[in-house]
């Protein structure tokens, strides 16, 4: 009976630890918020590749938005479907949580800026999203989807 019990209460304790393990990734699906208005625009699935950490759209969420194009972005992106495009590029791990070194664009205005993720210390499924123009910079607030 004891070791019946050890056994339940060693699983447990394992169960715990890798679902912990598993909310602390930045990996997944995140849905962005609008800084200014609250309201969800998209989910962007974001994933790692060669070492580096990248975010590509998976949905829009604003209606009336749902087919949207970049067309103030420049080169290859220009009038491409928004739905698809990579918009995190190259963001390396800096430290436990944080990454940055690469960029972010911002698909309203064609523009790319420096960025930096974390996840919140006090709550892992908010993620920080970052980007800079020299020492300027505008944070959001992306939620986790949960499956």
């Amino acid at each position: 009976m004891r070791f019946s019990f050890i056994k339940l209460f060693l699983l447990g304790i394992l169960i715990l630890v890798s679902h912990g393990a598993n909310a602390q990734s930045i990996l997944g699906e995140w849905k962005t918020i609008d800084d200014i208005s609250g309201n969800p625009k998209s989910i962007l699935e974001v994933f790692e590749k060669g070492g580096r950490i990248y975010g590509k759209v998976q949905k829009i969420l604003e209606k009336g938005k749902e087919n949207a194009k970049c067309i103030k972005c420049e080169g290859d992106l220009k009038n491409k479907p928004v739905v698809g495009m990579l918009i995190i590029d190259g963001l390396k791990n800096e430290s436990k949580n944080e990454y940055s070194g690469g960029e972010i664009l911002d698909p309203e205005n064609g523009r790319k800026y420096r960025c930096k993720i974390w996840l919140d210390p006090k709550n892992p499924n908010e993620l920080k999203v970052r980007g800079y123009i020299a020492f300027f910079y505008r944070t959001q607030t992306w939620l986790r989807v949960k499956k």
